[in-house]
């Protein structure tokens, strides 16, 4: 209360010396000030704490899912063979080639963690042009804001860069090999033959998987204190506007 009344002090003190449009100006830049005096966040930390939440929730989720066995060993986001491929998966298990399918499995898991490092620079980029308004909706919004705001801003993106990286990725794992193998090996015996988009199903795959996990870190730093590493997080996530008070 003691700040709030000095800065009202200093408003009233250069009205006395300022036009009426340098008042509005004075009175616009304390704001911030003022809000932050009243135990409220002020629109400059809510917008700082979101940029820095998902700069961490990003960073974070690159590194894990760019990690050795980071989508191969992650039930939820391991890419299996596509649904159109699924009964040449049955075909050639059935035919005692099984290896050959697990190698085609593992190698596409390969290439999307591969791939998986690219993103966060990606995130970053659009975490810049985070507005003020996009962080108020954010703070305010659902468990999953920050995920889906990055979504709307990065899946284009991250689509364009993550192609060629996954086919680059594809064919330095082998994965290129082992899926021609498989559709080879399946054609022989099939009348229909069978021809799918691995570099495009990996790549839609890969990106699921990526804002599968940043969901994971958004839930981490908004519902768990400890998960909040810096005093603005703390401080953004613990305050009433968080909680919806």
């Amino acid at each position: 209360m003691k700040k709030i009344i000095q800065l009202l002090s200093c408003v009233i003190l250069l009205t006395f010396f300022t036009s009426c449009e340098h008042t509005h100006q004075i009175v616009k830049a304390l704001e911030p000030y003022a809000a932050g005096a009243n135990g409220q966040l002020t629109t400059s930390e809510i917008a700082s704490g979101l940029k820095q939440a998902l700069e961490v929730g990003a960073q974070n989720s690159a590194n894990s899912l760019s990690a050795l066995d980071g989508f191969f060993k992650n039930a939820a986001i391991k890419i299996l063979l596509p649904p159109e491929a699924q009964k040449v998966e049955k075909t050639l298990r059935d035919l005692g080639m099984s290896s050959l399918v697990d190698k085609a499995i593992l190698s596409v898991n390969r290439a999307a963690e591969d791939a998986a490092k690219s993103a966060a620079p990606i995130f970053i980029d659009a975490i810049k042009t985070m507005t003020i308004q996009d962080a108020l909706g954010i703070l305010k919004g659902g468990d999953f804001a920050a995920t889906n705001y990055l979504k709307s801003k990065t899946t284009t993106s991250l689509t364009t860069a993550f192609k060629p990286v996954i086919e680059n990725s594809l064919s330095k794992v082998g994965a290129t090999k082992y899926w021609g193998d498989v559709f080879n090996a399946y054609n022989k015996f099939a009348t229909n033959k069978v021809n799918p988009d691995l570099s495009g199903f990996v790549t839609g795959k890969a990106i699921d998987g990526i804002f599968y996990q940043v969901g994971l870190e958004e839930q981490k730093i908004r519902k768990d204190p400890v998960a909040r590493v810096t005093d603005l997080l703390k401080k953004v996530f613990g305050s009433k506007q968080a909680q919806g008070s």
